[in-house]
């Protein structure tokens, strides 16, 4: 028997938040090189480039306001394993950048509304 695996409600917010954040990045003038690439046990949500700046965005989705905004969902030891998976990217890359940064995406979704309020941190290292 074969059993199929479908995403979890959780997974699926995060798709969505993250084909938003995207979106909202292409607009703002990013260009898009690659997502969810995994370095070892961490994924990477967005990688782009902008004015010859390698940025690595995290993406945070929430679909409600039990657990606080989207933006509050990033602590101190998650910004230390990015900077991890980071540094593991730029280690395996071809390509030497110059200029890197980190930056956080965070996606607030109201459903009733069916609205979503987007804010873009820059430099979060």
């Amino acid at each position: 028997m074969i059993t199929q695996k479908y995403p979890s409600y959780n997974q699926r917010v995060g798709a969505f938040g993250e084909g938003l954040a995207k979106k909202y990045l292409i607009n703002k003038g990013y260009k898009i090189i690659g997502s969810n690439i995994k370095t070892g046990n961490q994924e990477l949500d967005i990688i782009a480039l902008k004015h010859n700046i390698l940025v690595f965005i995290e993406v945070k989705t929430r679909a409600s306001l039990i657990y606080g905004e989207a933006d509050e969902a990033i602590f101190r030891k998650k910004i230390i394993s990015l900077k991890r998976a980071v540094n593991k990217y730029l280690s395996s890359s071809e390509i030497f950048y110059q200029d890197v940064r980190l930056d956080l995406v965070s996606v607030d979704l109201d459903r009733a509304k069916k609205t979503a309020k987007i804010k873009h941190y820059k430099d979060i290292m």
